[in-house]
């Protein structure tokens, strides 16, 4: 579904790269924009805000709206891309930006996570409480490793009101995400398997797989989705049981793949009998009020396996998850109980009263329309700082990750110490693939609100940018 401003965006977009508007080329006032076109301000406003977030327009102080300049020129050719089994090389780096993370005084805009003044921390403790208080003896006793029945029925139910159904016994709760997944390839696969991933993925993803001693085989992606000819031929040639996709606002790349696409890759998962793990930690994160539907809602053949958490809508220290599995494998419904982990009772009782007394529905509503706000305001404050050294950044279409293109001089992992030495946390694109195919690139937090103490952090990271690129083409020179 496209609303009435992503459509007149569409337009504007249309005209600018057909060259009916012109680098330069003042655009209408937002209040003549309505008029012409005859929607609510409120619409115009959308349109030409997410125009500039994609880089079709910019705004200039006191003067209006006009055609961005184009930065094609400075794009270097595609590499060329050959998916085979291979190590994650990475892992050193990985590991000190993990631990970069946690480090006191720093500020973080690297770990992917919400600003505390966006937690529900006064609704969470009440639902905990009333739980607790509510509590049956046994309760306190060890709980069923597939996780505890009032949780499981709450979040089928939260589920069932975005159109998405699923069966109560096929649900295990975890804790977290992550674990989850760890799991499951654990359970699908052997040392040395290879596992398809999209090309770039989540870092954490990769860190998991070399952890597990198993290979990768990256599929292009981009901005629009994964390559699905690149994924279907490598699932065809069997070189990997496994694959590991995240459909709603990727990250870094913060897509959110159509139905049909969600649709062509359960379809291929069951033709060549290759089991999807997919990673939807995101999608509750949505800039709209319906959550979209995972590749799980296609999936007719039980080869499609659905994780979720609410590390990154609620809170990283809640570290509740969940994933569901088919209906059909028995086999292996029976290794993952015996094999998941226990959660905390407690912490499952309230966040199903949480869920249950729709204080988790409410808090969504008000959480998405700020994080769209917030998203352009971090969009508009880059482009405005990094003006000398960026090349690309496009509007996630979901969650709060940033994915920067930077000059082909630079690299990010110079970027990366020069932040270090500031006691700023950011993360380079080496380490969301192999080869090196996204070293001028930069993975960005924009949870955190934009204080003045965020965006002095930015325009630090601006500057050392700006240091690092003279410096390159003064030597080069």
């Amino acid at each position: 579904m496209m609303f009435y401003y992503q459509r007149l965006a569409k337009q504007i977009t249309e005209k600018i790269d057909h060259g009916e508007l012109e680098v330069g080329d003042k655009l209408l006032s937002i209040r003549q924009f309505a008029h012409q076109h005859q929607v609510s301000i409120n619409t115009a406003k959308g349109c030409y805000q997410l125009l500039e977030a994609n880089g079709k327009i910019v705004v200039k102080q006191k003067s209006g709206y006009y055609v961005a300049e184009k930065f094609e020129k400075l794009i270097p050719p595609e590499q060329d891309f050959t998916s085979y089994p291979r190590e994650v090389s990475n892992l050193e780096i990985l590991v000190e930006i993990q631990q970069t993370a946690i480090q006191p005084n720093y500020i973080n805009l690297g770990t992917i996570q919400l600003d505390p003044e966006f937690i529900p921390v006064s609704n969470l403790r009440r639902s905990l409480n009333r739980a607790l208080k509510h509590a049956k003896p046994e309760d306190f006793l060890y709980c069923d490793r597939r996780g505890h029945a009032q949780l499981i029925q709450a979040l089928v139910e939260h589920w069932r009101e975005d159109g998405l159904y699923i069966d109560k016994q096929d649900v295990f709760i975890s804790s977290g995400c992550l674990p989850a997944i760890a799991l499951l390839i654990q359970v699908l696969t052997q040392e040395n398997d290879s596992i398809i991933v999209p090309c770039p993925t989540f870092n954490g993803h990769l860190q998991l797989i070399a952890n597990l001693n198993r290979q990768i085989i990256e599929i292009p992606a981009s901005g629009h989705g994964i390559d699905l000819e690149r994924l279907e031929q490598v699932m065809q040639s069997g070189q990997a049981k496994v694959c590991l996709l995240t459909a709603n606002f990727q990250n870094p790349l913060g897509y959110c793949l159509t139905h049909q696409q969600k649709q062509d890759i359960a379809q291929c998962a069951a033709r060549y009998q290759c089991m999807v793990i997919e990673d939807d930690f995101f999608a509750e994160c949505g800039f709209d009020n319906v959550r979209p539907l995972p590749i799980k809602y296609w999936d007719k053949n039980g080869y499609v396996i659905w994780c979720g958490s609410i590390s990154k809508s609620i809170s990283s220290a809640y570290r509740v998850g969940w994933f569901c599995i088919g209906e059909q494998s028995h086999d292996l419904k029976t290794r993952l109980t015996a094999q998941n982990p226990p959660v905390s009772t407690p912490l499952q009782l309230g966040l199903a009263d949480f869920i249950h007394s729709r204080a988790y529905h409410e808090y969504l509503c008000r959480l998405r329309p700020k994080l769209k706000v917030q998203i352009i305001d971090y969009i508009r404050f880059i482009r405005e700082i990094f003006d000398k050294v960026l090349i690309e950044i496009r509007q996630p279409e979901g969650g709060y990750v940033l994915w920067l293109k930077l000059h082909p001089q630079l690299d990010s992992k110079d970027v990366y110490y020069a932040a270090k030495i500031l006691h700023i946390n950011i993360v380079p694109g080496i380490v969301f693939s192999e080869d090196a195919k996204h070293i001028q690139y930069l993975r960005l937090n924009a949870g955190h609100k934009l204080t003045s103490n965020i965006k002095n952090a930015l325009q630090k990271i601006a500057t050392c940018c700006e240091h690092i690129l003279a410096h390159k083409v003064k030597n080069n020179g």
